[in-house]
C-alpha cells in the first residue's frame, strides 16, 4: 500500500469505501484450472478489469483502457445498465460484471453499451457488433452464442459476430424481456432474468410488464432546466409489475410457462393473499428448468419444475411460513446425491436435502449455498453471529468446516479448486486451494485504512446482543485515569467519553462481524475524535434463528430501538468511563430510520441523531420489502402508523440532522421532505442537508468525506454541555 498522509474521511472517499482493488466475482472452470475475477488495478483506480488466474499466476484478460474505453468515459452507459448498477450498489466503472460459457473458455462483458468477448486460452478480445446498447450479456454454455438485452428486447448473436436477431421483443413501452423489475433486483436480489438451457438451444426468460406500477417523477433541484425522470415504483399496498416466464429457442419460437395463479393450503392471517406475484428465483440445469414463485403476502412459495416443450409446471415442493419466507441464495439446487436442496424455514435457517432427508445442524445459520463440485455441496454458514465460515457436505463425509480463523469467509468452487475469499480483522486474503491444499493467492490491492480499527466485541444484556465497542486508540479502559478528562481528549474536553451509536440493525446486513469492513475504520475514526462508538446487531438482523429475525413482524421500529437502548445501558455497566448523559446515534438507510426513531421515542437515552437516507414514511417504500415485515397498509394500517416517523414529528426534543441524496430512487427524497415538513408544522427545529445528485449509495469524493466531518461537527455541538 502506498504511503499516504490523508485522513480517514478523504481516504474513505478516494477508495470508494475501500472497495477498489478488491477481487470479486470469481468464476472457476469445471476442471478447476482457471479462475476469472474482477478487480481494479489498484486501491485508487476506479476502472475494473477482467483477470485470469491460471498455473499459479494472475494476468489481466481485458483492460478497458487498452480497449479504448476510459472506464465508461468513452461512451454513455445505457439507462438499464445504470439502474442495474444502482441496484447492485456498484461504485466502480469499466468492467463491472461478466458472464462465461460452461467451460470458462469465453467471457462476455459490456463497456459503454458495447459487447466484448475475450477467450481465456489466447486472451483475444473482440468487439461484437450488436443492434443496440448492450446490457447483461451472457454466453451460451457451449460458447457459440451470446444473449443480451437491448432496449428491453432479448437478442442473441453468434460469438463470431454474425446472426444478431431478436428473440423476444416488447409488445409495449412498459414491457421488457430479460431485465429485472425493481422489486426483484432491490428486495429479492434476483439480478438475473434469463437462463440458457444446458445445450444452448433455448432460454428461460422473465417478461416484465410495468404498466400496472404507479409512475413517480424525480426532478433534479440543482438543474431545473432538466425534465424530471419518470420511474416505476411499486410502493407498499400498490400494484406490482406483472411477471411471466417463457421458453424461447434460437429461432424465436416461444412457449409460455403455465405458472400457478394461487397457492393452496395457504396460511391464514389478518392479511392473507395467496396470489403468486413474485418470481423469486429460476435456473436451468441438467435436471431441467426450475422456478420459485412466491405469493404477495410472502407466506407461500412453490418450487416448480418446468417442461420446456409444453410450458407445463409441476410443483416439487410447497414452502410456507406464518410470518414470511426467507430463501438462502443459491437455492433451490438439484444434485444426484442430495436431490432437491431447499431452504428450511423452522429453527435456524438452513439447508434441507430432500433426497436424503438430511438438513444442516440446528444452530448453523446458512447465509448462502455457494455451489456444487465433485459431488459436494459448498455453503457459507455461521454458528456464531459475528463469524461466517465455508462448509462442505457430501453423503460420505457429512459436514466439514473448511475455515478456522475468526472472520467472514466466502468461496467459489470448480472441480478440485476452491477459491477461498477470507475477510478477518487483519484484512482480506484470497487463497486458491487445490484438493484442500493452498496452491496460490490472488492479490488484494485495496488500501488499508490509515485509521486502524480496534473493535472490542461484546455480548450485552439478556438478549445476548452482539455489539462492537470502539474507544480512542490511546484510551485504556479501566485505568485509574480513564474516568478523568486528563487521560484522553474527549469530544467536549470535559469528563468521561460521550457515546455515538452507529448501527444498521436492519434486515439483511450485520455490522458486528469479525471481518475487515469499512464501518470498523469509520467508527474508529469517530472514536479517535474523543468518543466511545457502539455498534449493535439487534432483533431482525441475520445470523441467528428465525425467532430472532421475525421478532420485528408487525413492528419494525420499537424492538430495534429497545435493543439499542438496552445495549447502551449494558455497555455502560461494563465501562463506567462512558458518559450515558451524552449519547448520539447516527446511521444510513435503515440505520438512519433507526437513528431518527431513537431520538423521537427514547430521548432520555439518545440525545442527538444524524439520520441519513431514512425511510420515514414506510408507505413510500416498496411492496416486497415493507409488506414482508408490516403486511398490507390498507389491511394493517396500524403497523405502518406505528412504525412510520412522520406522525411522531411532534415528539422531537433532541437535535436531529436529516441527510438525503436528491437522486435516491430507492428511498426517495419524499421521505425526508415529508418528515421535515411535519417537524416544521410541529414547531420542531432540525437540520436538513440535501445532497445534490447523490443516490442511495453516496460515494463521491468531496461529498462522503465532507459528510463524515459534518456528522462529527453536528454531534460535537449537540452533545457539548456548554451549548446544550
Amino acid at each position: 500500500m502506498p504511503a499516504t498522509s490523508e485522513d480517514l474521511p478523504l481516504q474513505f472517499a478516494r477508495t470508494k469505501r475501500f472497495s477498489l482493488g478488491v477481487p470479486r466475482g470469481f468464476a472457476v472452470s469445471p476442471d478447476g484450472d482457471r479462475v476469472l475475477f474482477l478487480r481494479t488495478a489498484s486501491g485508487r483506480s476506479t476502472t475494473g478489469l477482467l483477470w485470469l488466474y491460471e498455473n499459479g499466476e494472475e494476468r489481466p484478460l481485458a483492460d478497458p483502457l487498452a480497449l479504448g474505453d476510459g472506464g465508461d468515459a468513452g461512451g454513455e452507459v445505457p439507462e438499464a445498465e445504470r439502474i442495474r448498477r444502482e441496484r447492485a450498489r456498484e461504485t466502480s466503472a469499466g468492467i463491472v460484471s461478466y458472464a462465461t460459457d460452461a467451460a470458462v473458455r469465453l467471457a462476455a462483458f459490456a463497456l459503454s453499451g458495447a459487447l466484448w468477448t475475450v477467450t481465456t486460452d489466447e486472451g483475444v478480445t473482440r468487439r461484437i457488433p450488436t443492434a443496440g446498447p448492450v446490457v447483461t450479456p451472457r454466453p451460451s454454455p457451449d460458447g457459440t452464442h451470446i444473449a443480451y438485452v437491448s432496449g428491453g428486447t432479448l437478442r442473441v448473436v453468434r460469438a463470431d459476430g454474425t446472426g444478431d436477431h431478436a428473440l423476444a421483443e416488447p409488445e409495449g413501452p412498459d414491457i421488457t424481456y430479460g431485465l429485472s423489475d425493481h422489486v426483484s433486483a432491490e428486495s429479492l436480489e434476483r439480478t438475473r432474468s434469463f437462463w440458457w438451457s444446458p445445450d444452448g438451444t433455448a432460454l428461460l426468460v422473465v417478461r416484465v410488464d410495468n404498466a400496472p406500477v404507479q409512475q413517480w417523477y424525480m426532478g433534479d433541484p440543482a438543474h431545473p432546466a432538466r425534465p424530471p425522470r419518470a420511474i416505476r415504483y411499486p410502493a407498499a399496498g400498490t400494484a406490482n409489475a406483472r411477471l411471466s416466464l417463457h421458453v424461447v429457442d434460437l429461432d424465436g419460437h416461444r412457449v409460455d410457462v403455465d405458472l400457478p395463479q394461487e397457492a393452496v393450503s395457504h396460511p391464514d392471517g389478518e392479511w392473507t393473499d395467496p396470489a403468486f406475484e413474485y418470481v423469486a428465483q429460476a435456473d436451468w440445469s441438467e435436471a431441467g428448468p426450475l422456478a420459485v414463485v412466491q405469493t404477495r403476502d410472502q407466506r407461500s412459495a412453490y418450487v416448480l419444475r418446468i417442461d420446456p416443450a409444453t410450458g407445463a409446471t409441476t410443483p416439487l415442493h410447497h414452502l410456507t411460513d406464518t410470518a414470511w419466507l426467507e430463501f438462502v441464495p443459491g437455492t433451490p439446487a438439484i444434485t444426484a446425491a442430495t436431490g432437491l436442496v431447499l431452504t428450511t424455514q423452522e429453527g435456524t435457517r438452513g439447508l434441507l436435502m430432500t433426497g436424503t432427508g438430511v438438513r444442516t445442524p440446528e444452530g448453523m445459520y446458512v447465509h448462502e449455498l455457494l455451489g456444487t463440485a465433485g459431488g459436494r455441496l459448498y455453503f457459507m454458514a455461521a454458528e456464531e453471529p459475528t463469524e461466517a465460515h465455508v462448509w462442505s457436505y457430501d453423503t460420505e463425509n457429512g459436514f466439514i468446516r473448511l475455515t478456522d480463523e475468526p472472520g467472514v469467509h466466502h468461496a467459489a468452487v470448480g472441480g478440485d479448486t476452491v477459491v477461498l475469499d477470507s475477510s478477518t480483522l487483519d484484512g482480506q486474503t484470497v487463497t486458491v486451494l487445490r484438493d484442500g491444499t493452498p496452491a496460490g493467492r490472488i492479490e488484494v490491492l485495496a488500501e488499508r485504512p490509515v485509521t486502524r480499527p480496534h473493535p472490542r466485541f461484546l455480548t450485552l444484556g439478556e438478549r445476548e446482543l452482539r455489539a462492537a465497542l470502539y474507544l480512542p486508540t490511546s484510551y485504556e479502559p479501566g485505568s485509574p485515569e480513564s474516568a478523568s478528562s486528563e487521560s484522553v481528549s474527549t469530544a467536549s474536553g470535559h469528563g468521561r467519553l460521550p457515546v455515538i451509536v452507529h448501527s444498521y440493525s436492519g434486515p439483511g446486513w450485520q455490522t458486528v462481524v469479525k471481518a475487515a469492513r469499512w464501518h470498523h475504520a469509520v467508527n474508529q475514526w469517530f472514536a479517535d475524535q474523543g468518543f466511545a462508538v457502539l455498534s449493535v446487531d439487534g432483533r431482525g438482523t441475520p445470523g441467528r434463528d428465525r425467532a430472532w429475525e421475525t421478532a420485528i413482524h408487525g413492528d419494525q421500529l420499537m424492538p430495534v430501538v429497545e435493543d439499542q437502548a438496552d445495549a447502551v445501558r449494558a455497555v455502560a455497566e461494563l465501562f463506567p468511563e462512558l458518559d450515558t448523559s451524552r449519547v448520539a446515534i447516527r446511521g444510513w438507510s435503515f440505520g438512519g430510520y433507526l437513528a431518527a426513531g431513537a431520538v423521537l421515542h427514547r430521548p432520555e437515552v439518545f440525545h442527538a441523531a444524524v439520520a441519513g437516507a431514512a425511510p420515514t414514511d414506510l408507505r413510500l417504500y416498496d411492496t416486497h420489502w415493507k409488506e414482508r415485515y408490516l403486511g398490507h397498509p390498507d389491511i394493517q394500517p396500524d403497523h405502518y402508523d406505528r412504525c412510520s416517523l412522520v406522525a411522531y414529528a411532534h415528539k422531537l426534543t433532541r437535535p436531529l440532522m436529516l441527510v438525503h441524496g436528491m437522486a435516491d430512487d430507492n428511498v426517495v427524497p419524499a421521505h425526508m421532505v415529508r418528515f421535515s415538513a411535519a417537524l416544521l408544522a410541529a414547531g420542531r427545529p432540525h437540520t436538513v442537508l440535501p445532497l445534490a445528485g447523490a443516490t442511495h449509495l453516496v460515494a463521491q469524493e468531496g461529498v462522503i468525506d465532507t459528510l463524515l466531518r459534518m456528522d462529527l461537527d453536528f454531534i460535537k455541538k449537540s452533545l457539548d454541555p456548554r451549548t446544550a
